[in-house]
């Protein structure tokens, strides 16, 4: 018997209030994320990975914002309907995200030992100088050279590289069971990219958690992930293995971010573009949200909305004329 993933997100439903009502951000979005496990999240912008990762941590701003349905369990716990208090003690300490932009995620007035200690000593129970000195491990776990002495210094201090080496020591110092990085190459050089990606994979089997690496970049995804969840205007589009999806992508919208990454070897080739654009947040397109930019789109696309559904037993993907040709649908 397969064992109970870490997290299981089913149905979740975002809405945020604008100027003309609520507005679904995130529809029916389902996927779990195992223990230890590796799940890359990927979409262009507006896709909903952002938005269904903060929804994990509920960091959405009350008051603008509701989940209008489905439910996200952890430890047997569903976060959406749990206290405050129990979100307060979670963050943190069992579930931790690296934010997307690592020049304005730390507090430019605290030092870096001052930002380290915080998590410590609220979800430790660390004294101040036992604090310190757990900051100091952690800025070497994360390769940060002279940590006893930078420990003290400013952010400012640090280039964008290093900036986001500190968000992830104190996404980590609790030694969470899941860490959420959302974007963390963003701004940053192909070396420095790879650099902390190569970092994340260690850290991932030291200190055995669970990573879900939100990303645009199918490479990034590619190298990092072992399995993939395709997010459109959303909704979830494909999940499958990340060797399967780059072998066998099977879902139009998959298949043009494919056609779009360049190719290194073989003869050279005209990037392709997939036309149109993606839905705004308040536009209302009947049946397949990816229809209007598909070339394999039908009559029924046009018109429903395909389930997600097993083209195999670890392949889910939402598109009515694929999954008819394969037998699933």
């Amino acid at each position: 018997m397969a064992s109970e993933p870490l997290v299981s997100i089913e149905n979740l439903t975002v809405q945020f209030r604008t100027d003309r009502g609520w507005a679904t951000a995130t529809e029916s979005v389902s996927f779990d994320i195992g223990d230890g496990d590796c799940l890359g999240v990927v979409g262009e912008s507006g896709s909903g990975k952002s938005v269904t990762a903060l929804s994990i941590l509920r960091l959405h701003a009350r008051g603008t914002s509701r989940f209008n349905s489905g439910t996200i369990r952890y430890d047997g716990r569903d976060l959406l309907r749990a206290s405050e208090r129990d979100m307060r003690a979670i963050r943190g300490r069992d579930i931790a995200m690296v934010f997307q932009d690592p020049m304005s995620s730390l507090n430019p007035v605290l030092t870096i030992c001052d930002q380290i200690s915080e998590t410590l000593m609220l979800h430790r129970g660390l004294s101040r100088i036992e604090a310190r000195k757990r900051a100091i491990e952690l800025l070497d776990l994360v390769r940060i050279a002279d940590a006893a002495r930078r420990v003290d210094e400013y952010p400012h201090r640090f280039s964008g590289g290093m900036r986001q080496r500190v968000m992830i020591a104190i996404a980590i110092a609790c030694r969470p069971r899941l860490l959420i990085a959302d974007e963390p190459t963003t701004a940053l050089d192909v070396t420095i990219q790879a650099q902390i990606l190569e970092l994340l994979r260690d850290l991932r089997t030291e200190l055995n958690m669970a990573v879900m690496l939100i990303s645009h970049d199918l490479g990034v995804i590619a190298e990092f992930a072992r399995r993939v969840v395709v997010m459109y205007a959303g909704r979830v589009v494909e999940d499958a293995p990340v060797d399967v999806l780059f072998r066998k992508a099977m879902h139009p919208y998959t298949e043009g971010l494919m056609a779009s990454m360049p190719a290194l070897d073989g003869p050279v080739r005209r990037l392709y573009s997939i036309p149109g654009r993606i839905p705004d947040i308040n536009e209302q397109v009947a049946g397949c949200r990816f229809s209007p930019r598909c070339g394999h789109a039908e009559a029924v696309c046009l018109t429903a909305m395909p389930d997600l559904v097993p083209v195999s037993p670890d392949h889910r993907v939402r598109c009515a004329p694929r999954t008819r040709t394969t037998g699933a649908g």
